[in-house]
């Protein structure tokens, strides 16, 4: 280790300078703790690197998606839409598998005729996820398409009152030679109440 007072080299085991008597030990501390901040620091600068690209990324997908036209009203019908399919899909899947598996475990023989009956109608189970996304589908393109008409013509009826109350109005100019007589004046009767007092006198 070299001396930063001195620049003589010095053993690491040492807690002073030989030569200058320089706190070695206070350097080393120094030191030790600066190389930890700064991996903590490059630590903390990578995440910072990922979280921003994420955001910017999410920004740059919403821009080319408002370029397009699909408004976030829009994006959920689709969202409810794609979620109708995929539910009905997954019950019409489950309604095949259990038809197929339990028409093997019947044919096995191993059943007996109550339970075979039983078993050879739950595929029905299926039907459920079905007829839920078969709902899903039908509120992404009716319901909710009607919701965000109302909801735009809202907006745009609040737009135009507001840009009503933009232009207030005007009052009727005031027409400058129409004089409105005054009821008293401040100045009213006031030289002859001096004249009275003067006269008492």
């Amino acid at each position: 280790m070299f001396c930063p007072k001195c620049g003589s080299t010095q053993s690491d085991e040492l807690r002073f300078c030989k030569v200058c008597g320089a706190n070695l030990f206070a350097v080393r501390q120094v030191v030790d703790t600066r190389e930890t901040a700064d991996k903590s620091d490059s630590g903390k600068n990578w995440i910072a690197a990922v979280v921003h690209t994420q955001e910017e990324s999410k920004r740059h997908k919403e821009e080319i998606e408002r370029q397009r036209g699909i408004t976030p009203e829009v994006k959920v019908r689709y969202d409810e839409i794609k979620g109708g399919v995929i539910t009905g899909t997954v019950g019409i899947g489950i309604g095949i598998f259990l038809y197929v598996f339990m028409q093997g475990i019947i044919q096995s023989g191993n059943v007996t005729p109550n339970s075979a009956e039983i078993l050879s109608r739950l595929w029905i189970a299926g039907v459920i996820p079905l007829f839920v996304g078969i709902s899903l589908i039908i509120n992404g393109l009716f319901v909710s398409k009607k919701l965000v008409e109302i909801a735009r013509e809202a907006s745009q009826t609040a737009a135009n009152n507001l840009e009503g109350d933009q232009n207030p109005q005007s009052l009727r100019p005031a027409d400058t030679t129409e004089f409105i007589p005054s009821g008293l004046s401040v100045t009213e009767h006031t030289t002859k109440h001096l004249r009275s007092s003067g006269q008492k006198q």
